[in-house]
């Protein structure tokens, strides 16, 4: 005669053997574990990475658009009076043409360097962001556009095309470009969320 399950459980139970409940195999818990892997991998969202992309493509095509409409060191066109003109000079130096008017040998190769590795240094910052720092995130995401920006005339040609001429009287500020003002306001974006404007809380599981 054979034994009735319960019975048949308590002596294998008894005897060591694991129970039904034991040897169920959790696939819930090992799926919710690979989730959280890929989302820790997960550096960028879509739309930051479009915004990067925008800065560069608008920053090379209005680059373009002087080099080919205004002479350099040329005549300036007026879009503001007294305020405001575009104009085409050439940037040795860093950004808001410092260093421009430095000389030293292999200048551009330093520049280069210099720029490549502080671009290096803000993506291993970036990445340690939380997805919750969206100021920051957004403020990160244009300075690494322009820094693409800046980066891809010192690879191609050496310098980089300043046009934004702003100036009030005989007061001139340092021609810029797209990239140089998407550089300035991401750093101002990524202050603003230092001091706490504009940060939301991450969730925190229960």
């Amino acid at each position: 005669m054979m034994p009735n399950q319960p019975e048949q459980r308590e002596h294998e139970q008894a005897a060591g053997f694991p129970s039904d409940a034991v040897a169920t195999p959790v696939t819930d818990g090992g799926s919710a574990v690979a989730a959280e892997t890929g989302a820790a991998k997960t550096y960028a969202k879509p739309t930051e990475l479009l915004i990067m992309l925008a800065v560069v493509v608008i920053d090379q095509l209005s680059k373009e658009i002087v080099r080919r409409t205004l002479p350099l060191h040329g005549e300036p066109a007026q879009i503001i009076p007294g305020f405001l003109d575009l104009t085409h000079v050439q940037n040795t130096g860093a950004a808001f043409g410092l260093l421009n008017a430095a000389d030293f040998p292999y200048k551009a190769a330093v520049m280069i360097g210099i720029a490549g590795m502080a671009l290096l240094a803000i993506t291993a910052y970036a990445t340690q962001l939380g997805f919750h720092e969206r100021l920051a995130r957004f403020g990160l995401a244009l300075i690494l556009g322009g820094a693409f920006g800046n980066l891809i005339d010192r690879a191609l040609f050496g310098h980089v095309v300043d046009f934004v001429d702003v100036y009030w009287g005989a007061a001139h500020f340092w021609a810029f470009n797209v990239a140089d003002a998407a550089i300035t306001v991401g750093a101002i974006f990524v202050l603003l969320d230092m001091i706490g404007l504009g940060r939301t809380h991450a969730s925190h599981p229960v």
